[in-house]
C-alpha cells in the first residue's frame, strides 16, 4: 500500500490524499491528462473526480480517499 499527498494547486486545503495500491506513475498517469486540461481552461474538476478516474482505470485497485484533516498525535 502507498499513501500519496496529491498537490494539483496552490492551495493546502485542496490536496488529495489517497491510500492505494497503485504505484506513483499509475496516478500520475491517469491524473495528469484531467489534470491539463482544466490548466488549460478546457475542463472542471474536483477530488472526487480525480478519485473516480483512478477507479474507472484501475477497478482492481484499493484506493481510498482521505478528504479530512489528519489528527496530530504527540508523543
Amino acid at each position: 500500500m502507498n499513501i500519496f499527498r496529491i498537490k494539483t494547486t496552490a492551495w493546502e486545503e485542496e490536496d488529495l490524499v489517497l491510500l492505494t495500491t497503485l504505484s506513483d506513475s499509475q496516478v500520475k498517469d491517469c491524473l495528469y491528462p484531467i489534470v491539463e486540461l482544466e490548466r488549460d481552461g478546457k475542463s472542471v474538476y474536483d477530488n472526487d473526480d480525480l478519485v473516480s478516474a483512478l477507479m474507472l482505470d484501475y477497478p482492481e485497485a484499493t484506493i481510498l480517499n482521505y478528504n479530512t484533516s489528519f489528527e496530530l498525535i504527540i508523543i
